[in-house]
Parts: structure tokens; sequence; C-alpha cells
């Protein structure tokens, strides 16, 4: 069987015109590691280029979803890819930015909301003590009255969230969902087990099951290259089946997180794994896996 495969994670670039901070200044050492690479334009072409490896697994790309790539004015980015989802041929729908801790967040939502191709909103949350890890400066901004406003307009607008956090967040992130029922919630990157001993592994999974027990949540596997930059289908295994036993295939979505995880592997490699990690399921599991999850998350007709 032919796999049907929808990227529900992917990125575009234009360095060449527009500011992309992270991918500016001088380069200091993340746990993403060097992302120099990164540091150019990243088009539909490119794009399709890394996808064509498809065919070599006996799957074809789709549909895509594209997710901000942290632009400096992510209005300009939401515009920039909705004219590129008009001439197509991917992506299909995007998820914008917006920081929903900001004065104007609530303004800049009703401005997103007026594209059709934006389906979500995403506010990376990652916090972490070291300052490796981190992406924000605090780690209760789930709990943040001015932030939670924001959030609560998202379920008037019709958008979901992609919710990405660590998982000493997971417990906060279920809560989250818990006390906005109505508003859909996309747990990005399987939660990103930055540790895979054992113990943090068990952790992770126990973090996991409190947000699958909110039936408004569903998760994404990928980027699971950018905590294991020299991964293999068998060093991820254990994540992708934890992942899925705990939310049913039909609530999980794969996802490349290209051109990131372009730094460890190739597109083919990520969804061959994928493909390999997956072959006891049936086909219909699989179908949700690779592309049903996705089409209904994020509205793809």
């Amino acid at each position: 069987m032919t796999l049907d495969v929808i990227d529900s994670h992917h990125h575009l670039c234009l360095l060449s015109g527009a500011s992309y901070p992270w991918l500016e200044g001088t380069p200091r050492a993340r746990y993403h590691g060097d992302d120099v690479p990164l540091r150019r334009d990243y088009l539909v072409p490119d794009f399709v280029a890394d996808a064509s490896g498809l065919a070599g697994i006996d799957a074809r790309l789709v549909g895509s979803v594209h997710v901000e790539n942290g632009a400096a004015d992510p209005l300009w980015e939401a515009e920039w890819i909705d004219k590129v989802i008009a001439e197509g041929p991917f992506p299909t729908v995007q998820v914008v930015k917006v920081d929903l801790s900001s004065p104007g967040a609530q303004e800049e939502l009703e401005r997103h909301s007026t594209f059709t191709t934006v389906r979500g909103v995403r506010d990376i949350l990652n916090w972490h003590p070291d300052p490796y890890y981190t992406h924000r400066d605090r780690g209760d901004l789930m709990e943040d009255p001015a932030w939670l406003k924001a959030f609560n307009t998202l379920g008037r607008l019709g958008l979901s969230f992609d919710l990405q956090v660590f998982p000493s967040q997971l417990t906060q992130a279920a809560r989250l969902a818990s006390s906005h029922p109505s508003t859909p919630i996309v747990l990005d990157h399987a939660g990103m087990p930055i540790e895979r001993d054992d113990e943090a592994l068990k952790l992770w999974a126990n973090g996991m099951e409190l947000v699958a027990a909110q039936p408004n949540t569903t998760v994404k596997i990928s980027a699971l290259g950018t905590n294991d930059h020299t991964w293999t289908a068998e060093s991820i295994r254990r994540i992708v089946l934890t992942t899925i036993d705990i939310f049913g295939p039909e609530r999980c979505m794969f996802g490349s997180n290209f051109p990131v995880d372009g730094l460890y592997s190739s597109y083919s490699d990520v969804f061959k794994a994928f493909d390999i990690i997956t072959a006891g399921f049936s086909d219909t599991e699989r179908m949700d896996l690779f592309a049903g999850t996705a089409r209904r998350f994020y509205r793809i007709s």
C-alpha cells in the first residue's frame, strides 16, 4: 500500500528577504545543534526536493502543515505563507506565531484569523533552568492571567494551539487542556523528551498520560533528532511506540520538522523510521499516523 503522507510540521524560510532572529547574529551552542547550515532560504522547491525521497519507501506527500519559523514579524510571515499556499503545491495550511503574553496578542490573533489558510497558533513555551535548552525566561506562562486571557481567544476564533513544552511542563500542559476543553491542542514533538535514560523517559511517559487524558489533545511525533543527533530507528522506537500507546493512532501524527531535522538525517530517513517502527500496525492505524490525524486536526480537505 502506498502511504499518503501529510507532513504535520515543517518550516520554510525567506532569510534573504526577512529577519529571523534565531538565525542571525553570532552562532551559539544550543540543543538543536549547529544552525549555521539553516541560515539560508528554504523554499517550496527545497522542501519538495527533500520530500521526493518518500518515493523510496512507497509513500507520497499529499499535504503539509507550515509551522511558524520564528520570523521577527509574524504577520508578515503569515501573509507570505498564505501567498505560498495559494501558489501550491505545498504547504496546505499554516500555524502562525503569536506571543500570547504580549499586550497586543488579542489584536494579532484577530488579524491572523483573517487568513483562510491559518488553522492554529504556536507560542513556544519551552522553559528550562539551563540556558542551553530554554526558549523562555519564565516557566509559568500557562498559568499567567494575561497569557490565559489571550489563549481564551483561540476558541472564539476557531483556532487550535500547537503546544511546545519540555517533559517537566507536561503537568501544567494537562491542566491547561483540562481548563479549556473546547480548544483543540496538539502537543508538539512528542513532548520533547530531552533526556533519554530510563528514569527520565518514565517521568516523560507519566506526563504524556496526563496530557492524553484530556480529550481535546492530540500529539505530533516529530523532531526526535533535535535531542539525539545520531538517532536511529531503534533509538527512537521506544518514544514513538510509547506515544502511540498513550494517545492512540487516531490522535497521533507524524512530522518531519524540516529543515531543522535535516541537520541530522534525510527526509526519507525520518519517514522510513516511522514506517519501520509502525510496520506491525493495521492499515487503518498507519493511515491515521501518516495522514488521517493531521487531516482531521488541521481541517485539511
